[in-house]
């Protein structure tokens, strides 16, 4: 039987995806106004590799911060610089403060999911139930997909019917959500591990092999995350799609993601790591090859959730994974530079993204994930075959 979630764990659910919204509705919104406004794919692949930039450059430094101050003062930074982020464009749509919007929004997810994790590792580790690290993860993976369901939903909604502008208003009012519920951490003291961090640099997890190829499949994944997240605006504008067409196929993914996310939480155990790995790798390869092909906005739908399901699965197994093989007071460093790694990639991709579509068609960046993605395959061999 599985163990109960630890008291207020749902405030940690809650406060993720109130931040994590904050981004998605930002960069959602930002997207459909540089394509409705004329600006072509390399201006929204360098708009969405801003969100990634911040995030890149403090991972290691937000993991150090959460192995030493804990949750609360992380989320204070974090809602400060989503607080500057979507307010920026609200008071002036304009490509400059886009940037602001797409860098503050994306370092506060950074700052904040980063905590959020090392938290959740701390307290996955009181548990003796071998799964229930995935288990927890899983949960904690719940917020960012809820956030990606219900954001393109908003945002397309509130553009078609009312502006742009209203779009970023409504992240505006998301931003203290986050800090208002994790309140009660304000006066607690820092966690015990906290006392003992480690004086070493983070770099020094990467003479792990096994964390390096970890950290290695997690990037190629995210990478495909990201191509998805590029082409369907992109597909869905050049077919003349509404805004609120092109956020319900966003929302199929966000959805699938969901879904296969509560199966983990269900069945946590059941299957080994490596077998879930493998099989979404296999479906992430076989989608990214066809999915610009697919026709009509139910074809893109089902696309999406397809891969949904599959870059979903991927997150709760890898960041348990991480975790178990980390000393408990380097937890925050070695998910920092994850956090870093993934999002390096997301700085860099999708500007080469706009530049691949616009030379291989819209097609090319999935094309391109999906020959990462066979690359790394032999990697795979590092997590649990039982």
């Amino acid at each position: 039987m599985s163990h109960p979630l630890p008291a207020g764990f749902w405030r940690l659910i809650a406060a993720i995806v109130a931040v994590h919204a904050c981004m998605a509705t930002t960069r959602v919104a930002s997207t459909l106004w540089l394509l409705h406004t004329g600006h072509g794919e390399v201006t929204v692949g360098v708009l969405l590799a801003l969100v990634a930039l911040a995030p890149a450059l403090l991972g290691p430094a937000a993991g150090a911060w959460a192995d030493r101050y804990g949750l609360w003062r992380p989320l204070k930074l974090a809602t400060a610089l989503a607080l500057v982020g979507t307010a920026a464009p609200l008071l002036w749509t304009h490509v400059s403060t886009l940037v602001i919007g797409a860098i503050g929004t994306g370092g506060a997810i950074g700052v904040a999911a980063v905590a959020v994790q090392r938290e959740v590792a701390q307290r996955a580790r009181e548990l003796t139930d071998q799964s229930a690290s995935q288990r927890m993860y899983s949960w904690v993976a719940l917020g960012p997909a809820l956030s990606n369901t219900l954001a393109p939903l908003l945002a397309g909604a509130l553009i078609d019917t009312v502006s742009h502008r209203a779009a970023f208003g409504a992240a505006v009012l998301m931003v203290p959500v986050g800090l208002w519920l994790l309140r009660e951490r304000r006066h607690l003291p820092r966690p015990v591990l906290t006392q003992r961090v480690s004086t070493r640099p983070a770099w020094d997890l990467l003479e792990t092999k096994s964390l390096r190829q970890l950290l290695v499949i997690n990037l190629v994944l995210a990478a495909a995350w990201d191509a998805h997240s590029f082409v369907v605006p992109v597909l869905g504008h050049a077919r003349g799609y509404s805004a609120s067409t092109i956020g319900a196929i966003l929302a199929c993914f966000s959805i699938a993601g969901m879904a296969v996310r509560l199966l983990i939480i269900r069945f946590a155990g059941a299957w080994s790591e490596r077998l879930m790995l493998r099989s979404a790798m296999g479906v992430t390869m076989a989608m990214s090859a066809v999915y610009a092909f697919l026709p009509g906005p139910l074809g893109l739908m089902l696309g999406s959730a397809c891969l949904g399901l599959a870059l979903g699965s991927v997150q709760p197994t890898v960041l348990a994974a991480l975790t178990h093989a980390t000393p408990p007071e380097r937890h925050g460093q070695v998910l920092g530079l994850r956090m870093m790694a993934t999002n390096a990639a997301g700085v860099t991709l999708p500007m080469g993204f706009g530049l691949l579509a616009g030379l291989a068609g819209v097609g090319g960046p999935l094309w391109l994930t999906a020959a990462m993605v066979a690359a790394v395959w032999p990697a795979t061999k590092v997590l649990r075959a039982v």
